[in-house]
């Protein structure tokens, strides 16, 4: 008799584990507030238009032979293995029964308690954060070209603030900067001239988990494009006109994304499975939460004991596809191996069709990794759908540049 799987998340992890799992062998209930997988490495191109929303989302109902509820998992039950929910729109509680149990909530973005940052900063988390943060970019635009306003007030709507030097904030600061030379320019002609780019960072590189030249050639990069690059600061304070920094300075801004790294969600800090110092469920080499054998735990939200890894989307994937072949061999009655993390390496959009790669057995920059950063990014989308319709999107945006409508 099939046994009932239980999976929450619809993350990388979730839907590797989803896409590989014998649905032969298990009764499968997906439970999440999201109905959808988002291929989140090109999140930042769609926050200005060079990707549309839908073309990096893939709905999870297109996958047969599951039970999918949208809903927020509220806590567990180990004893009687049942899961406690909430629907996500009429907030109805209801729960689901397990044999098995696999956690993929991931992690929600760290604001590190800093005063304003929830009520006037916009993240890059979601879908939604994307297309708020590109009305918002337009906006500024449209306020910005309103008659009667001086320079400095133009100056104002036009400093576009990044807080974040990693892999997300990095992007999000090339791709608004293509799309200030590639479209602001013949759109807003008269604004293109006002605008600035701003990269706040706490350390003292931005990419510092990339090669260090390749951190270098970045920076240099960006003090080319005219982005400019405050490391070693900190944002103490954010208020609806001002953003305030470590050295006392404070300036004025139209629009700060925040983008400083993640910390445990909601059901992560509630639940009593055992956890490190970071909220993050300790599992075993087979992904197993510590002390349970039908309970297991993948991507952001998990940390194998001594053998912590990246959390990025490439482990989680790794770690999704792993547990659904560790579960159809274990239905089958047959031994599994533990998890071996193989690490392709790291890719990162720089801007001006120029992209990094820091992988085992090549490292560079320049159009041709640019080339070779789409290429993979590519390959690696879930559906034919989704590579029909970025592909589309890129060939689009060579034709007629970004859409500026704000709807």
């Amino acid at each position: 008799m099939p046994k009932n799987l239980v999976v929450l998340g619809t993350g990388f992890g979730a839907f590797s584990c989803l896409r590989t799992i014998d649905k032969e062998f298990y009764n499968i209930s997906v439970i999440s507030p999201r109905n959808h997988f988002l291929f989140t490495p090109l999140l930042p191109s769609t926050t200005v238009g060079t990707i549309e929303f839908r073309s990096i989302i893939e709905p999870i109902r297109n996958l047969k032979h599951i039970n999918f509820y949208q809903a927020y998992a509220l806590n567990i039950d180990t004893v009687n293995n049942v899961v406690f929910c909430e629907d996500a729109d009429t907030k109805n509680k209801f729960h689901v029964n397990y044999d098995i149990l696999a956690i993929a909530v991931g992690e929600v973005t760290n604001t590190f308690n800093i005063p304003g940052v929830w009520e006037h900063a916009y993240f890059l988390k979601e879908v939604s954060d994307a297309r708020k943060i590109r009305t918002k970019v337009i906006d500024c635009f449209e306020n910005a070209s309103l008659p009667d306003i001086s320079i400095e007030e133009r100056k104002k709507f036009l400093r576009f603030v990044v807080c974040g030097g990693g892999p997300t904030g990095v992007e999000f600061a090339a791709e608004l900067h293509d799309f200030i030379d590639e479209d602001v320019k013949d759109k807003y002609a008269e604004l293109s001239d006002l605008v600035e780019v701003i990269l706040i960072e706490a350390g003292t590189k931005i990419l510092s988990t990339f090669d260090a030249n390749l951190s270098l050639y970045t920076m240099k990069f960006f003090k080319r494009q005219n982005i400019v690059v405050k490391t070693n600061s900190n944002i103490v304070k954010v208020d609806d006109k001002y953003i305030y920094v470590n050295d006392g300075t404070r300036f004025e801004y139209g629009l700060l994304v925040w983008s400083t790294g993640n910390t445990a969600s909601q059901f992560s800090l509630s639940s009593a499975l055992p956890k490190n110092n970071k909220n993050r469920f300790i599992t075993d080499k087979f992904l197993r939460v510590k002390g349970f054998d039908n309970i297991y735990a993948l991507g952001d939200c998990a940390e194998t004991e001594n053998d912590p890894r990246p959390k990025t989307a490439q482990v989680a994937q790794q770690e999704g596809k792993y547990l659904g072949k560790a579960l159809n061999r274990l239905a089958r009655g047959k031994e599994i191996k533990a998890f071996k993390f193989k690490d392709f390496g790291m890719l990162a959009y720089v801007g001006g069709r120029r992209a990094l790669a820091d992988t085992p057995r090549y490292k560079g920059s320049g159009f041709t990794t640019f080339i070779f950063w789409r290429s993979v990014y590519f390959t690696k989308l879930v559906s034919l759908k989704n590579k029909i319709l970025v592909l589309f999107d890129w060939f689009k945006n060579i034709l007629f540049g970004r859409d500026v409508s704000n709807f």
